[in-house]
């Protein structure tokens, strides 16, 4: 039996009354009815990141920078996959998920990224589409089907269960997508490893 993917799932919103971590349990709960994959939410409000950025190309010289690295980092390298947890703040993502990408280059590379946006009219879709634009710049390998959550408020409790079987089967398709690409770009990795 081949090892199940590790799937990290970044929750990137940090607002007051955040409306992310019910979605996280969403997906997650999806991910955990998978033999083929495992997963870690990385929830940017328990680890948070630091905002000052060091000189280009050198490693932080602040040891609290260094230490909240340490929370994310290390977890963003072991991942074989990622599904990124955003909603949608004036047609765009979050800076705090801007901010958990541009700390990190080669933990994305090569790598499959799946989405589960979330909002009001465009169900977070227009994050998406800019999110694919950045992780192209880092590499990363993003998916076509992503899950947009229209109002999920009135769809998900706040525990993560779902009231509806649209949000499941968009959920079921974006991660088997994930799972293909995931398992495909680990044996590359391992048969040869990525160099940009």
């Amino acid at each position: 039996m081949t090892t199940p993917l590790r799937v990290a799932v970044l929750l990137g919103s940090t607002r007051d009354g955040r409306f992310g971590p019910a979605v996280a349990n969403w997906i997650r709960a999806h991910l955990d009815h998978r033999e083929d994959m495992t997963a870690d939410v990385i929830d940017l409000v328990e680890t948070p990141l630091p905002t000052v950025f060091p000189v280009l190309g050198q490693p932080p010289e602040s040891q609290e920078a260094i230490r909240l690295l340490e929370a994310v980092s290390p977890r963003m390298a072991r991942a074989d996959a990622f599904v990124i947890v955003t909603p949608e703040y004036n047609r765009s993502f979050p800076a705090s998920l801007k901010n958990a990408i541009d700390w990190h280059g080669r933990e994305w590379h090569a790598k499959p990224v799946g989405f589960v946006a979330y909002g009001g009219f465009s169900a977070g879709l227009r994050a998406v589409e800019q999110l694919r634009l950045v992780l192209a710049e880092l590499h990363a390998v993003t998916v076509r089907d992503a899950v947009g959550l229209q109002a999920p408020w009135a769809q998900i409790s706040s525990d993560g269960t779902t009231a509806g079987a649209g949000g499941d089967a968009a959920a079921k398709a974006m991660l088997d997508q994930l799972a293909w690409w995931g398992q495909t770009l680990r044996e590359a990795r391992a048969a040869r490893p990525y160099t940009p």
